[in-house]
């Protein structure tokens, strides 16, 4: 199996109410992504547990048919909601947290 992938670059927001377009895309990309799909999650300005759970079955689903799913540039919001349900060690991607300005 080819280490080759495809990265993903979500745009807005990652909610119920774009969970099932984004669900038929993603599971298209994982079956053309060789043997890594990758989510740069920068450009994810809101995220729900609709949104998480879908994370969570393609994270799943790769796993399943022996690809891997990497999440990175993990956005202010993506960051606040695997902080607020312990989720990060479920993914196992690195997590790089914003530097919180002392001045203020």
């Amino acid at each position: 199996m080819s280490a080759v992938g495809t990265c993903l670059h979500p745009q807005g927001e990652l909610t119920i109410f774009r969970a099932a377009e984004l669900k038929t895309e993603w599971l298209q990309a994982l079956e053309g992504a060789g043997g890594v799909l990758e989510l740069d999650l920068a450009g994810v300005t809101e995220l729900d547990t609709a949104g998480l759970q879908l994370l969570m079955m393609l994270k799943r689903e790769a796993a399943a048919q022996g690809r891997a799913l990497r999440l990175h540039g993990h956005s202010p919001a993506v960051l606040e909601v695997f902080e607020l349900l312990n989720v990060a060690a479920f993914f196992g991607d690195p997590l790089v947290m914003p530097l919180q300005d002392e001045a203020r």
